[in-house]
């Protein structure tokens, strides 16, 4: 078991310094934390406190290093963990966490054996790395699968049966070094090309799935001996979840909590590496963030929006880059959805159409 810190952390360290980082760092200044972004395990300045990390694709010796001696929270088989896709499925498997069916493979030559194990259409995705869509192909046809096989090459990988699902959701827990818990309300998530546009929270679904939920990311922050925020990816299909994949780490669908919960997701995961109490993780009223991808709308057209919250990340626009987000809240849910409606008038947003209609029907409801 990992020691609860004698007393608070004051000098916390973060390797990556990307937007998750600077979030990080944000949440910090209230709570007297200082908060050091290291780019590279060899970054200078004061040994930290405590340490932790925005990636799940740092290699572990690297955390070690920038640790020096320190505590590493989350730890350092939640991260192992996260990396490998084979891994993470035989420990959902181990504490009867249900999936989609899936196969492993050693490479490209395995791909037609397992089409045959798993059944089309399936989805082909390399056993590390990975994300926003990457080093992911969608298997429809026998076509599909040379072609497949052939771009995936000497790579392991998994094949997972396609699930004809209702929706996408996640489930944000954080657990303290001394046990104490919180979990966020399911977030109802949307993509497009592979990439998250757009998360509604708290997702409407019936208090069962919520408590579904709850039961499956505690079982994993059981297991792990976790310490700090974790994400876990969903599907609902038939009435019931199936788990996607876990994120041992704050997460880009839970944005949302900087102005939508009592206690943000950064802020709870610095208080649980830190050795403070949990803040509160509810909800503050329906809300909706929205990802900026590759280029940045006028700061003026998104705070014109009633309950708009604008954050640019400070990056170099690149087509599928995440360049920011824009949290939205409103006191109801017909009510966010005319102001999403409003904000995407305003801006280019790439919508799905379940969420246009959505945005229609809960306006004509209002009227």
């Amino acid at each position: 078991m990992q020691a609860t810190l004698a007393l608070p952390a004051r000098r916390i360290g973060v390797l990556g310094a990307g937007q998750l980082g600077r979030m990080l760092e944000l949440a910090g200044r209230p709570l007297g934390q200082r908060v050091e972004l290291l780019a590279t395990p060899e970054a200078p300045g004061e040994a930290p406190d405590v340490l932790t990390f925005e990636s799940e694709s740092l290699a572990p010796e690297a955390l070690a290093l920038a640790a020096r001696g320190a505590p590493i929270h989350p730890p350092l088989r939640a991260l192992v963990l996260g990396q490998d896709r084979v891994h993470e499925k035989e420990l959902f498997a181990r504490l009867g966490i249900e999936t989609a069916a899936w196969a492993p493979l050693a490479g490209g030559q395995d791909l037609p054996a397992a089409v045959v194990r798993i059944g089309l259409p399936a989805l082909l995705k390399t056993r590390r790395g990975g994300y926003d869509g990457r080093g992911q192909w969608p298997i429809r046809s026998t076509e599909d699968v040379a072609r497949a096989a052939r771009e995936l090459g000497a790579r392991p990988a998994v094949l997972e049966r396609f699930v004809p699902f209702t929706r996408e959701l996640s489930i944000l827990a954080v657990r303290a070094a001394d046990g104490e818990r919180a979990c966020y309300p399911l977030v109802e998530n949307h993509h497009v090309d592979g990439i998250l546009r757009l998360s509604l929270a708290p997702a409407r679904v019936a208090p069962r799935l919520q408590c579904e939920a709850e039961a499956m990311a505690q079982a994993l922050l059981t297991e792990l001996e976790y310490v700090g925020v974790l994400a876990l990816e969903l599907f609902e299909h038939r009435g019931r979840l199936l788990a996607n994949e876990l994120a041992p780490r704050v997460h880009n669908s839970g944005h949302w909590t900087i102005e939508g919960a009592e206690t943000s997701q950064f802020e709870n995961h610095l208080r649980a590496i830190a050795g403070l109490p949990l803040g509160s993780t509810r909800a503050l009223g329906p809300c909706a963030m929205v990802n900026l991808i590759g280029s940045l709308p006028p700061a003026r057209a998104v705070l014109a929006v009633p309950g708009a919250h604008l954050h640019d990340y400070g990056k170099e626009p690149r087509p599928g880059r995440k360049l920011g987000h824009v949290t939205l809240r409103a006191a109801s849910e017909p009510e966010l959805a005319a102001r999403l409606a409003e904000l995407a008038g305003r801006i280019d947003l790439a919508l799905p159409e379940a969420v246009r209609r959505w945005m229609h029907s809960s306006s004509c409801a209002s009227t």
